[in-house]
């Protein structure tokens, strides 16, 4: 019956790529996940680690779990990425700066954590650093200044946003990124910030 039967994702080549890469149809977001697997496994990263990857560094993005982790690192992963890739295939997806935390407590040194999401000031880098993330991406911001300045635009925001980085680490007190720790970090007693209201003076 119809209804046994076992739901399979649709392979990628239902859609005519030739289309995607000519430009006669979209690929940004609408039709991306087309173009890739939409079911890997462990399995397959092993598989490119030993067969594809010829000496380069292989690393998992998407990581959002711990367990996730262990099972990136175990089957070859040379670096792992907490993302939730802007939130395009879970908009509920928790916050990546919130699951860091576990990420790096699973990893336990063996691999380079990077973290990506929401880095839009050098405060962010310094909270990711923080929590224990080796380097971190930035993605919009960089295709924002991209589109608005060109390339000169793009070296400006990364100037920019390692100054603020500085800056941040001299308000805390950090010379150098091995001064900073987790302590430099804190939320409030209830899990969240409320609403700022100025003193009265």
């Amino acid at each position: 019956p119809q209804s046994q039967k076992k739901w399979l994702a649709p392979e990628a080549s239902v859609v005519d790529k030739s289309k995607i890469y000519g430009g006669e149809e979209d690929a940004w977001d609408q039709n991306t996940e087309q173009l890739f697997e939409q079911n890997p496994s462990w399995e397959d990263v092993r598989w490119l680690k030993k067969e594809a990857c010829h000496g380069l560094p292989l690393i998992v993005k998407g990581i959002l779990t711990a367990e996730d982790a262990i099972e990136a690192v175990n089957a070859g992963a040379d670096g792992v990425m907490v993302s939730n890739h802007g939130g395009r295939g879970l908009d509920g997806a928790l916050a990546t700066i919130d699951v860091l935390p576990e990420v790096v407590e699973a990893v336990g040194g063996k691999v380079p954590i990077l973290l990506d999401g929401g880095i839009r000031r050098g405060t962010d880098v310094l909270k990711a650093l923080a929590l224990g993330a080796t380097a971190v991406g930035v993605g919009k911001p960089m295709f924002f200044a991209l589109a608005v300045g060109g390339a000169n635009a793009v070296a400006y925001l990364l100037e920019m946003m390692r100054r603020e980085t500085e800056a941040a680490m001299a308000i805390c007190g950090c010379e150098s990124i091995a001064d900073v720790g987790r302590n430099l970090v804190t939320r409030h007693p209830n899990g969240r910030v409320g609403k700022y209201v100025r003193s009265k003076l």
